[in-house]
């Protein structure tokens, strides 16, 4: 596993630069135990480029006062991260199951690993084969889920369950980030931003601190919604002989969507003569150095991460000026 690991890791790269709109994701279960002991096998789903390796659950420290879900803590190679129990967060009946794989995730420059009953492999999609949760999946921990012959992947919420789980300061409450939100201003009323991402926890601060902050806003849920509102948009302004950024000023885009991901959307925005100047930021954990360079070459003019949130609207003020 390890080194077919390192061998797709290497591909997401490729994915992650390219404009496919494609991403691999590792599968794994947790599975749960119904009222006569029958093992009900669940599968859930995680981005490889999230995935920094999977091991075996090594020796583990307790911690205390730790809150549900926070399983302990373990050192990997001079690092000592936290282990979240996925089964606990996701209010699972396990019984005597025992989950001693540790998928190993590092995101917003933090390192965490979640425990899992097994890993089975990894799948290389398409964003349009994964879908928006349904109201039968109803939960703000799963953000899409991908069909296959046999059974359902529920793509998890990576973010929103460590953000609520883990006290680093890279991970903090965004609420506590956004307390310096700035001051509402009646001229930004003027000016529309369209925010697109999957993640209702994440989308919906996105999009409260630039209301604060007087600015309007509209939601997409990913990145093929907003592709569409901006077609529908540019039809409008071409029969009313405007400019298209009369209607909307400036685009916020997640990277990981279902439908379509973010930086394919970017590549349609920037391939339209319309849209040229429209000022494009991508907000996204998985933001490198190295993808951030990759992600201006495709047309974005700046990248924020989770740490940057205080200068959202700084960010948005400059860009739309």
């Amino acid at each position: 596993m390890d080194s077919e690991r390192h061998l797709i890791m290497k591909q997401s790269k490729i994915l992650l630069e390219s404009d496919t709109n494609e991403l691999e994701i590792v599968e794994f279960r947790i599975d749960e135990v119904d009222w006569n002991g029958t093992v009900l096998p669940c599968y859930y789903g995680v981005n490889v480029a999230k995935v920094r390796e999977i091991i075996r659950l090594p020796q583990m420290s307790r911690v205390v006062n730790a809150r549900p879900g926070v399983e302990g803590m373990i050192k990997l190679r001079d690092k000592v991260i936290t282990i979240i129990n996925l089964a606990t967060v996701l209010n699972k009946s396990t019984g005597d199951l025992v989950a001693d794989r540790v998928v190993v995730l590092e995101f917003n420059n933090l390192m965490v690993g979640v425990l899992v009953h097994s890993v089975s492999r990894i799948y290389r999609i398409s964003w349009k084969n994964v879908e928006a949760p349904s109201a039968a999946v109803h939960s703000d921990e799963v953000t899409g889920l991908v069909k296959m012959d046999d059974r359902i992947i529920l793509v998890l919420d990576f973010e929103k369950i460590v953000a609520e789980l883990c006290s680093e300061s890279a991970l903090k409450p965004l609420d506590s980030l956004m307390m310096n939100r700035a001051e509402s201003n009646p001229d930004r009323a003027k000016r529309t931003v369209l925010v697109a991402d999957d993640s209702v926890f994440i989308r919906k601060t996105l999009c409260n601190s630039l209301r604060s902050a007087g600015y309007t806003v509209v939601e997409a849920e990913n990145g093929a919604e907003a592709w569409k509102m901006i077609q529908q948009t540019m039809q409008k302004a071409a029969e009313d002989g405007c400019d298209f950024k009369k209607y909307i000023h400036m685009l916020i885009t997640d990277v990981e969507m279902p439908q379509m991901d973010g930086l394919h959307l970017t590549s349609l925005v920037r391939k339209e003569d319309s849209l040229k100047d429209l000022p494009v930021a991508i907000f996204s954990s998985l933001a490198s150095e190295d993808n951030k360079r990759k992600w201006i070459g495709l047309g974005a003019n700046c990248i924020l991460t989770k740490p940057d949130l205080p200068m959202l609207v700084d960010v948005v003020d400059e860009l739309t000026a």
